[in-house]
Formats: structure tokens, C-alpha cells, sequence
């Protein structure tokens, strides 16, 4: 069966059903996760959370006000918490500039928006495209490592390096930022499932699928 990048959404979400991911009640949650998920898993994530939760509320001026010393304790859960302490205050500095007013950033940096997430110390591609599709609501496709995975299953040759991968693949004209909410979630969901070994894939409902792009 050959799919297309809309055809292989759909059908994935018919299958799978939706997924509600990114799992935060606010976009400031979800910027602060980004960061923390960074080389790690979510249950650490999930931990870091839950303290700087509690001392902070999560407000954004709050986790600014703390001492270095104290976030790097508030966040240890995630590991590399020197590297993700600077990079957290970065971006939440940067956004403090604009008020965390996401739709003025859009507005200000337009097409250019990426570039100015990517300059912020500690964010790269992933990070930056995350916060693209759950922060300021752009439809981009997240080309993280099971995406690569599940796009290699389905044929694409060049899907081994995120910047390959994002380079192949193209959003459908009209696929929405809640679409790329899902499609994401789904890719994940689904990758945890069939895609950690390969004989995992065999037995899943694209196991005969190709990718048309």
C-alpha cells in the first residue's frame, strides 16, 4: 500500500486514534518540557516538572528570579542540568522581551522565527521545530528519531539525520498546526510501539506500506 504524508496521517489516526500530545495544560509548560526533554525520557521530564511545579508554580518570571543553583537542583531529574538550566533561561528570557505574547513573536519574526528560536543558546532543530508546532501554533513536521525511523521502514532513503529527513519531507498545502500536533504524537506513540526493534514493524498495520513523496 502506498501512502502519501496526508494519506499516511489519516490513516494512522484512524488506526491509533488521537493522541493528546504534548502533554501540558499551558504553552509555557510546553516550552519548558522542550527543553527538558532533551536527551532523555519523559519520566525524568515528568519529575523535573513536578518540583519546578512546586516551587514555581511554572510561571516564567518566577523560574527567572531563581538562582543558577537552584534550578540546576529543581531540574536534575532531566540530566545535563548545567547545559539545560542556561538553555531554559535563555528562551524564557527571550520570550519575556515580547511579554510571552506567542502571537506578537509570530507577527515580529514572520518567516524568520526558526532562525531566531535556533540562535538561543541550546536550541537545535528538534527543540526549535517543537516549539514552532506546540508554542506558536506553525505547521512543521518534527523529523526527531522516530519519525527517521519510521519514514526509513517506509522506504525514504534519506531519513538517517534529522536535517535529511525535514529536507524530504513536505507538509500538505492546508495541513493545520493541530494536524502537526497529532501527526507527531502519532509518530511517536507509534514508534514506541513497532519501531524499537526491527522485527516490530512486521507486525504493525503499515507493515506493507511505502511512502509516496
Amino acid at each position: 500500500m502506498k501512502y502519501t504524508i496526508q494519506t499516511l496521517y489519516e490513516k494512522m489516526l484512524a488506526e491509533m486514534g488521537p493522541q493528546g500530545w504534548w502533554p501540558a495544560e499551558t504553552k509555557i509548560e510546553v516550552a519548558i518540557g522542550a527543553i527538558l526533554v532533551q536527551n532523555t525520557n519523559w519520566r525524568n521530564v515528568a519529575r523535573s516538572l513536578a518540583v519546578l511545579r512546586k516551587e514555581t508554580a511554572l510561571e516564567p518570571q518566577r523560574i527567572l528570579r531563581l538562582s543558577k543553583d537552584k534550578l540546576i537542583e529543581l531540574i536534575r531529574p532531566s540530566g545535563f542540568y548545567k547545559n539545560k538550566s542556561r538553555s531554559l533561561l535563555a528562551l524564557l528570557a527571550w520570550l519575556a522581551e515580547e511579554d510571552f505574547d506567542y502571537a506578537k513573536i509570530k507577527r515580529k519574526f514572520g518567516a524568520g522565527l526558526r532562525k531566531e528560536l535556533l540562535a538561543l543558546y541550546g536550541i537545535g532543530e528538534e527543540t526549535a521545530d517543537v516549539l514552532l508546532v506546540y508554542v506558536f501554533d506553525e505547521a512543521e513536521f518534527i523529523a526527531d528519531r522516530y519519525a527517521q525511523r519510521l519514514m526509513a521502514a517506509l522506504g525514504l532513503q534519506r531519513a538517517d539525520s534529522y536535517r535529511k529527513l525535514k529536507e524530504e519531507i513536505t507538509l500538505p498545502a492546508g495541513f493545520s498546526y493541530q494536524a502537526a500536533q497529532e501527526f507527531h504524537g502519532l509518530i511517536d506513540n507509534f514508534g514506541k510501539h513497532y519501531l524499537k526493534h526491527p522485527a516490530d514493524f512486521a507486525n504493525s498495520f503499515l507493515a506493507d506500506a511505502t511512502l509516496e513523496y
